[in-house]
């Protein structure tokens, strides 16, 4: 006998929708689109490069958002239809593609709900991603490599534009260090949840003994600011030095010292830039991040002291944040949430969107206590 009622399921997925759409407020981001687009007219736009950048970034931001929201929207609107036909015809193939959907539709507004808790300064912006090896050896280095494609990966997924700034190669395997851009929309408010130290426990393929060896790395977020004018530095706080890029294994793929290391000697901070073919332009790259991270650094002072105030100081989270385990038991759990996948395989394909769905709401919930 043919059964099909996903009425109560639709209503629900409909209520989330609408209350997705009052917040996300669509009309203005519309209005917003419509005045970015008369700037991108602009025959003279272009005569600013770096303004040109932003607006057409900002455009492109949200066309996409609303591209989204409705997409689902239309997805709703096209599942009743498809209800209504399967109905009607007593069809029970396309009774099937319309659970099948019901389901799809309940992870895309799942995600789409988790957005809206996007509300801080810099939540919207770009993302910029620095992954460093920390202890571990030869496995810490190749333990960042991997986290630097998972992210990668996640970002070629969503179809997000990233950008390798920086690498430092290890001399055995992996990296160092390596920084790079996520250009998306809400990309730092997404991604700021994976701040953190991260655990790797595995059999070293690097070791012939095949003990088991734990390796951590470090994985920082930072928002990109379009001008951080804010932060001004002056030429006595900073050491600049030039050298030759290089590649894997040290292999020169420039013949002159268009690399630049930049030391903001007051706090230590050090950013390196190879990937422009000109020191200019290499120089020019670090400045801009090295001024994002004293920018972000000085909120954060601001915010360490207004807790200290307020008289309540506790830790984000403990030493490590996430624990990949690839011995027996193939399990990535996230300490603060409770998250957790048995296939790292996937996990390190990119598929994390779990995980940082869940590290949002955590955050939230843990701000609103």
């Amino acid at each position: 006998m043919f059964e099909l009622d996903l009425s109560a399921d639709i209503q629900a997925l409909r209520t989330t929708f609408d209350n997705i759409r009052e917040v996300v407020d669509v009309d203005a981001l519309r209005a917003e689109a419509d005045e970015l687009e008369k700037q991108a007219a602009d025959p003279d736009l272009w005569n600013d490069q770096e303004n040109a950048q932003k607006v057409t970034s900002a455009l492109s931001h949200r066309k996409a958002r609303i591209k989204r929201v409705e997409g689902v929207g239309q997805r709703l609107d096209d599942l009743e239809v498809m209800v209504e036909l399967a109905t009607e015809m007593e069809d029970e193939e396309t009774a099937d593609e319309a659970r099948a959907e019901v389901a799809a539709l309940e992870k895309v507004i799942s995600d789409l709900e988790v957005q809206t808790l996007l509300d801080g300064e810099y939540d919207e912006r770009a993302a910029i991603v620095t992954i460093r090896s920390g202890a571990g050896g030869d496995d810490a280095t190749d333990f960042a490599e991997m986290l630097m494609r998972m992210y990668l990966r996640w970002a070629e997924k969503h179809s997000y534009s990233a950008k390798v700034l920086d690498t430092t190669y290890a001399e055995g395997a992996g990296i160092k260090t390596a920084t790079f851009e996520i250009d998306a929309p809400y990309a730092f408010g997404t991604l700021s949840v994976e701040a953190g130290t991260h655990r790797l426990a595995r059999i070293s393929p690097f070791g012939s003994a095949d003990k088991r060896q734990t390796s951590f790395a470090a994985v920082e977020v930072i928002p990109l600011m379009e001008e951080a004018t804010e932060v001004d530095i002056p030429e006595n706080d900073i050491r600049i030095d030039v050298f030759r890029s290089s590649g894997p294994g040290g292999q020169s793929v420039n013949t002159t010292d268009s690399a630049v290391r930049i030391t903001h000697l007051p706090t230590g901070i050090v950013v390196s830039m190879q990937n422009e073919k000109s020191q200019i332009q290499n120089r020019a790259a670090a400045m801009r991040v090295l001024q994002n991270r004293l920018l972000l650094l000085q909120k954060e002072e601001e915010a360490a002291k207004k807790k200290e105030l307020a008289g309540n100081i506790t830790a984000s989270w403990g030493d490590q944040m996430r624990s990949y385990f690839l011995y027996g038991q193939q399990l990535v759990k996230d300490l603060r949430t409770g998250q957790e996948s048995g296939n790292p395989t996937n996990v390190f394909d990119g598929d994390i969107d779990a995980f940082i769905n869940a590290g949002i709401r955590w955050r939230k919930r843990k701000n609103d206590d």
